[in-house]
C-alpha cells in the first residue's frame, strides 16, 4: 500500500506547490480568500494542507473555521483540489488521513468538503443545498465560437439584447460600493420575486471590500434613463471566474438585460485572461431546488458540467449525530408552527415558504 500523509504548509509554499503541480486554485482555496474570512464574524482561516502519496503532492486543501449555532466545523469550499481525478479508493484514504489530523482538536464536529465519489462516511449537508452540476463557459473561444456554442435560444436572446440600443452594459467595480444601495434594492426585488432569501447588505459589501477589484468584479446593465436593470458579482482567481451573485428588475428581464450581462461579462473576462466562467449551479437529482435557474443558465451552452458536490465528513460521530437530531427537531417545530398558521389563515405562511438556495458561504 502506498505511503500517504497530510502535511500542513504556510500559504506561500502552498500556492507555489500548487503552481508547480499545474493546479489552478479556486478563489475560495486561495490566500486572497483569507481576507474575506477574517472580515466575517464567526469565520477564520484555519490552515492549508497537501495530501502526499509516496512523497508526491496529490491534493491541496485550504480550510476555514466556522462557528455555527452552538458548534464549530471546518469548511473546505471547492476543495480539495486534486492534481488529477481521484479514484474512490484514493478519496477514502484521503478522508482517513485528514480525519486523523483534524479530529485531534475536539472543537470541530465535522469537516465540510467536496468529493468526486459518494461514500458511507459522507453525509448530506446539515442545512445548505449543495450543487453538483453547473454550466461552465469556455472563454478560450473567440466571440464567434462562443456564440456558436450556445443553444439556439441563447444566441437569439443575446443577439436581440445586443441590438437594443436602450441597454448599456459596463463594469462598475471601481464604484461598486457607492452604488450598492441601489444594487441591494434590486436584490431584494429579485428575492421577493423568485422566492429566495438574501443576506444583509453588509455581507456583500464586506465581500467586495475584502477581496478587492482583482478578485471581486461588479457588472451592470443600465436602461435608457440610466437605471440599473441588472447586475452581477463575479469572483476571479487567475484563469477561473464564477458568477457569484446576480439581481434583475422585472423591466430589465423584459428588455433582455440579463442576457446582455452574461455576454458582456464573458467578453470582458476573456479579455482580462480568464479561461473558464462558471455560472454557478443548476439543478440535479441531489439539488432539485435549483430547477428555477436551469432555463436561463443552460441556454448559454449546449453542455452542462458535473462537479464535485459538497459533503459533511464527521470528525466526532456522536456529536455529529446529535447535531442531526437537534436540527431534525428544529425543523419539525418550524413545520408545526407553519401548519398552525396555515390552518388559521387558510393559506401558507409566505415567510416559511421560501425554498432553500445553493450554499454560497
Amino acid at each position: 500500500m502506498p505511503f500517504s500523509r497530510i502535511v500542513e504548509l504556510q500559504s506561500a509554499e502552498f500556492t507555489s506547490r500548487a503552481a508547480v503541480a499545474g493546479v489552478d486554485l479556486p478563489l475560495e482555496q486561495s490566500e486572497a480568500w483569507d481576507r474575506y474570512d477574517e472580515a466575517v464574524d464567526g469565520r477564520d482561516p484555519y490552515g492549508r494542507y497537501i495530501w502526499q502519496v509516496d512523497g508526491e503532492d496529490r491534493a491541496f486543501l485550504s480550510l476555514t473555521s466556522f462557528k455555527g449555532a452552538g458548534f464549530y466545523y471546518l469548511w473546505a469550499k471547492h476543495g480539495p483540489v486534486w492534481t488529477t481525478i481521484p479514484t474512490a479508493q484514493e478519496e477514502e484514504h484521503f478522508h482517513t488521513d485528514l480525519a486523523k489530523v483534524l479530529k485531534k482538536e475536539r472543537k470541530y464536529a465535522f469537516v465540510r468538503l467536496h468529493a468526486h465519489h459518494t461514500s458511507s462516511r459522507l453525509h448530506d449537508l446539515l442545512q445548505s443545498v449543495p450543487f453538483d452540476r453547473t454550466v461552465i463557459l469556455d472563454l478560450t473561444m473567440d466571440s464567434e465560437e462562443l456564440m456558436a456554442s450556445m443553444k439556439k435560444r441563447g444566441r437569439r436572446d443575446v443577439r436581440k439584447s445586443l441590438r437594443n440600443e436602450d441597454l448599456t452594459a459596463q463594469e462598475e467595480t471601481a464604484n461598486a460600493l457607492e452604488i450598492f444601495d441601489e444594487l441591494y434594492e434590486l436584490l431584494k426585488e429579485t428575492g421577493d420575486r423568485d422566492g429566495f432569501g438574501i443576506s444583509p447588505k453588509s455581507s456583500y459589501t464586506t465581500m467586495l471590500e475584502s477581496l478587492g477589484g482583482e478578485h471581486a468584479r461588479v457588472f451592470t446593465v443600465r436602461g435608457k434613463e440610466n437605471e440599473i436593470y441588472c447586475w452581477g458579482i463575479v469572483t476571479v482567481n487567475g484563469p477561473l471566474a464564477t458568477y457569484y451573485y446576480a439581481a434583475s428588475s422585472a423591466e430589465g428581464r423584459r428588455a433582455g438585460a440579463p442576457d446582455l450581462l452574461v455576454w458582456f461579462m464573458s467578453e470582458t473576462l476573456r479579455d482580462s485572461g480568464v479561461k473558464t466562467f462558471d455560472l454557478m449551479g443548476i439543478d440535479s437529482e441531489r439539488a432539485p431546488q435549483l430547477a428555477g435557474v436551469r432555463g436561463f443558465k443552460t441556454k448559454f451552452s449546449e453542455e452542462t458540467t458535473d462537479v464535485d458536490g459538497a459533503w459533511d465528513l464527521p470528525l466526532h460521530r456522536t456529536r455529529y449525530q446529535a447535531l442531526k437530531l437537534a436540527l431534525k427537531g428544529k425543523r419539525a417545530a418550524v413545520a408545526k408552527v407553519r401548519d398552525f398558521k396555515s390552518s388559521r389563515s387558510g393559506s401558507p405562511d409566505e415567510s416559511e415558504a421560501t425554498p432553500a438556495k445553493a450554499d454560497e458561504s
